[in-house]
């Protein structure tokens, strides 16, 4: 597991009052660039209100994977979680962790089995 980025942002806006945006901490998980290109998006048009942490698992795996504690953090503490895990048994217990903590997960074109998830079509 590495952790490739983790940027903190706060902006201020002005016009004729100032407004102080609520900083939503994002974790983004992928695999091998998985989400490379919505992790751009939220960096590029996100206006400085997110404090991303992305986690990007780029090794190999093997096909079954009995205990992910080997690749997910023990601990996930964000406001939401964006799942682009490719393989199925981590993707499931990212989720699981997730909904225990009840940190809302966005696993965009997944078929999760886990109830809560967000799986929106790409």
């Amino acid at each position: 597991m590495n952790i490739l980025h983790s940027k903190s942002c706060e902006q201020l806006k002005t016009s004729q009052n100032i407004f102080r945006y609520n900083i939503q901490k994002i974790m983004v998980f992928q695999q091998n660039g998985s989400g490379e290109s919505k992790i751009q998006g939220i960096i590029k048009y996100g206006e400085n209100r997110f404090d991303l942490k992305i986690i990007s698992i780029d090794k190999n795996l093997p096909s079954v994977i009995d205990d992910s504690i080997k690749y997910l953090p023990a601990d996930i503490k964000a406001d939401l979680v964006l799942n682009y895990l490719t393989h199925p048994d981590l993707s499931h217990d990212l989720a699981v962790m997730c909904i225990n903590k009840k940190i809302p997960v966005v696993a965009s074109g997944k078929k999760s089995q886990v109830k809560g998830v967000l799986t929106p079509p790409t």
